[in-house]
Protein backbone atom coordinates (compact mmCIF):
# COMPACT_ATOMS: atom_id res chain seq x y z
CA UNK A 1 0.00 0.00 0.00
CA UNK A 2 2.99 2.69 0.62
CA UNK A 3 4.26 2.00 -1.95
CA UNK A 4 1.11 2.38 -4.19
CA UNK A 5 1.05 5.49 -2.42
CA UNK A 6 4.75 6.78 -3.12
CA UNK A 7 3.99 6.18 -7.31
CA UNK A 8 0.68 7.96 -7.04
CA UNK A 9 2.57 11.12 -5.38
CA UNK A 10 5.32 11.12 -7.18
CA UNK A 11 2.86 10.86 -10.57
CA UNK A 12 1.46 13.84 -9.08
CA UNK A 13 4.93 15.68 -9.17
CA UNK A 14 5.80 14.35 -12.81
CA UNK A 15 2.63 15.58 -13.98
CA UNK A 16 3.28 19.46 -12.42
CA UNK A 17 6.77 19.22 -14.05
CA UNK A 18 5.31 18.16 -16.93
CA UNK A 19 2.51 21.09 -17.27
CA UNK A 20 5.57 23.49 -16.33
CA UNK A 21 7.21 22.04 -19.52
CA UNK A 22 3.63 22.40 -21.07
CA UNK A 23 3.64 25.86 -20.45
CA UNK A 24 6.59 27.00 -21.36
CA UNK A 25 6.04 25.27 -25.19
CA UNK A 26 2.48 27.12 -25.18
CA UNK A 27 4.04 30.44 -24.09
CA UNK A 28 6.72 30.51 -26.98
CA UNK A 29 4.17 29.19 -29.68
CA UNK A 30 1.87 31.54 -28.71
CA UNK A 31 4.57 34.70 -29.25
CA UNK A 32 5.66 33.09 -31.89
CA UNK A 33 2.05 32.57 -33.84
CA UNK A 34 0.07 35.12 -31.77
CA UNK A 35 1.91 37.23 -29.67
CA UNK A 36 0.68 38.71 -26.53
CA UNK A 37 1.65 41.28 -24.44
CA UNK A 38 1.37 39.56 -21.11
CA UNK A 39 4.00 36.91 -22.02
CA UNK A 40 7.89 37.54 -22.59
CA UNK A 41 9.02 38.88 -26.58
CA UNK A 42 9.15 34.97 -28.42
CA UNK A 43 13.12 35.90 -28.33
CA UNK A 44 13.07 35.18 -24.42
CA UNK A 45 12.07 32.01 -24.95
CA UNK A 46 15.20 31.15 -27.18
CA UNK A 47 18.05 29.97 -25.59
CA UNK A 48 19.56 28.60 -28.55
CA UNK A 49 20.38 28.89 -32.11
CA UNK A 50 17.96 26.13 -33.10
CA UNK A 51 15.45 26.98 -35.99
CA UNK A 52 12.34 27.25 -33.96
CA UNK A 53 10.70 24.62 -36.15
CA UNK A 54 12.95 22.07 -34.83
CA UNK A 55 13.28 23.39 -31.30
CA UNK A 56 9.26 22.88 -30.92
CA UNK A 57 9.40 19.35 -32.55
CA UNK A 58 12.23 18.38 -29.86
CA UNK A 59 10.19 20.04 -27.24
CA UNK A 60 6.74 18.55 -28.62
CA UNK A 61 8.91 14.74 -28.10
CA UNK A 62 10.02 15.49 -24.92
CA UNK A 63 6.63 16.45 -23.65
CA UNK A 64 5.31 13.11 -25.40
CA UNK A 65 8.09 11.14 -23.39
CA UNK A 66 7.29 13.35 -20.03
CA UNK A 67 3.71 12.43 -20.05
CA UNK A 68 4.33 9.04 -21.32
CA UNK A 69 6.63 8.50 -18.38
CA UNK A 70 4.09 10.42 -15.38
CA UNK A 71 1.31 8.25 -16.79
CA UNK A 72 3.22 5.07 -16.19
CA UNK A 73 4.40 6.00 -12.51
CA UNK A 74 0.82 7.06 -11.60
CA UNK A 75 -0.57 3.87 -12.95
CA UNK A 76 1.96 1.80 -11.67
CA UNK A 77 2.77 0.43 -15.10
CA UNK A 78 6.19 1.39 -15.41
CA UNK A 79 9.12 -0.85 -15.29
CA UNK A 80 11.26 -0.39 -12.31
CA UNK A 81 14.88 -1.17 -12.29
CA UNK A 82 17.87 -0.65 -10.09
CA UNK A 83 19.93 0.16 -12.85
CA UNK A 84 17.69 2.77 -14.91
CA UNK A 85 17.25 4.64 -11.29
CA UNK A 86 21.10 4.55 -11.53
CA UNK A 87 21.81 6.11 -14.94
CA UNK A 88 18.72 7.95 -14.33
CA UNK A 89 20.54 9.51 -11.15
CA UNK A 90 23.48 10.20 -12.66
CA UNK A 91 22.20 11.96 -16.15
CA UNK A 92 19.90 14.26 -14.10
CA UNK A 93 22.55 15.18 -11.32
CA UNK A 94 24.86 16.37 -14.47
CA UNK A 95 22.11 17.89 -16.05
CA UNK A 96 21.01 19.64 -13.14
CA UNK A 97 24.52 21.00 -12.05
CA UNK A 98 25.14 21.93 -15.59
CA UNK A 99 21.50 24.15 -15.80
CA UNK A 100 22.38 25.53 -12.19
CA UNK A 101 25.83 26.49 -13.55
CA UNK A 102 24.38 28.29 -16.39
CA UNK A 103 22.17 30.35 -13.95
CA UNK A 104 25.16 30.91 -11.97
CA UNK A 105 27.37 32.45 -14.47
CA UNK A 106 24.15 34.29 -16.00
CA UNK A 107 23.92 35.73 -12.79
CA UNK A 108 27.07 36.54 -11.72
CA UNK A 109 28.73 37.61 -14.82
CA UNK A 110 27.10 40.56 -16.68
CA UNK A 111 29.35 40.00 -19.66
CA UNK A 112 28.52 36.58 -19.93
CA UNK A 113 27.16 35.61 -23.30
CA UNK A 114 23.11 35.49 -24.41
CA UNK A 115 22.88 31.58 -23.81
CA UNK A 116 23.53 32.43 -20.32
CA UNK A 117 21.41 35.18 -19.67
CA UNK A 118 18.47 33.47 -21.08
CA UNK A 119 16.41 33.10 -18.12
CA UNK A 120 13.58 31.04 -19.82
CA UNK A 121 15.67 28.54 -20.97
CA UNK A 122 17.86 28.35 -18.40
CA UNK A 123 14.59 27.63 -15.90
CA UNK A 124 13.52 25.18 -17.82
CA UNK A 125 16.39 23.37 -18.42
CA UNK A 126 15.99 22.97 -14.38
CA UNK A 127 12.47 21.51 -14.60
CA UNK A 128 14.07 19.15 -17.26
CA UNK A 129 16.57 18.12 -14.86
CA UNK A 130 14.30 18.19 -11.44
CA UNK A 131 12.25 15.35 -14.32
CA UNK A 132 14.74 13.43 -14.22
CA UNK A 133 15.77 13.28 -10.67
CA UNK A 134 12.28 12.20 -9.98
CA UNK A 135 11.87 9.23 -11.80
CA UNK A 136 15.38 8.09 -11.07
CA UNK A 137 13.91 8.68 -7.51
CA UNK A 138 11.26 6.93 -8.49
CA UNK A 139 12.95 3.92 -9.78
CA UNK A 140 15.25 3.68 -6.55
CA UNK A 141 12.58 4.18 -4.15
CA UNK A 142 10.28 1.58 -5.46
CA UNK A 143 12.80 -0.77 -6.82
CA UNK A 144 14.34 -1.25 -3.81
CA UNK A 145 10.64 -1.80 -1.97
CA UNK A 146 10.36 -4.41 -4.78
CA UNK A 147 13.15 -6.05 -4.08
CA UNK A 148 12.80 -5.82 -0.30
CA UNK A 149 8.95 -7.68 -1.30
CA UNK A 150 10.61 -10.40 -3.42
CA UNK A 151 12.71 -11.45 -0.69
CA UNK A 152 10.34 -11.58 2.10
Amino acid sequence: MTSRMDAKSCGRVLWSLSFLFALRVLGQAVQRWAPQDFLPAFGAFQGSTLPYWLLLSVQLVILAAMASASWRVQSGRLLLGGRAGKALAWAGGVYMAVALARVLVGLTLPAAPDWFRTWIPAMFHIVLAAFVLTLALHHRREGRLTHREATI
